[in-house]
């Protein structure tokens, strides 16, 4: 039986947390768990949803100390999404961005929807660009 939700700003979380939370997702970085459990440590920012001991949902945001904050990260365990959890870390992120000139995602376009329901707006004018395999 599911708990309530709780909310956690903590860095520290076990490889099998990780691991679980982002291969629920289908997300390649849950093959490099050790990796994980270091970008965790070096994020500026991180909440975490659980439920009882379980991992449920993460928000990881870096920024420059004073303009501009970027979300890395956010991702729910799919057995918990529509629930409200990722708009209540997303508000999180927010609340701590506040004095911020902006926050930026890059957004999939099936998640358009969802940052938009966020308060997030599409820019006109740019794309994401990635290098995702630089040693091939």
């Amino acid at each position: 039986m599911r708990q309530k939700i709780t909310y956690k700003n903590t860095h520290h979380f076990s490889k099998k947390e990780l691991q679980e939370l982002f291969l629920s997702v289908e997300w390649s970085s849950g093959h490099f768990p050790e990796k994980l459990v270091i970008a965790m440590k070096n994020f500026e920012t991180v909440y975490s949803a659980w439920d009882g001991d379980q991992l449920v949902g993460m928000i990881c945001a870096m920024d420059d100390g004073i303009m501009t904050a970027y979300v890395h990260y956010l991702l729910v365990h799919p057995d918990y999404q529509l629930k409200g959890i990722g708009k209540e870390l997303v508000e999180r992120v927010k609340t701590h961005y506040k004095d911020y000139l902006r926050i930026v995602v890059v957004a999939y376009d099936a998640e358009l929807k969802f940052y938009e329901y966020c308060g997030f707006e599409k820019a006109d004018d740019a794309s994401a660009m990635f290098i995702t395999e630089l040693w091939t």
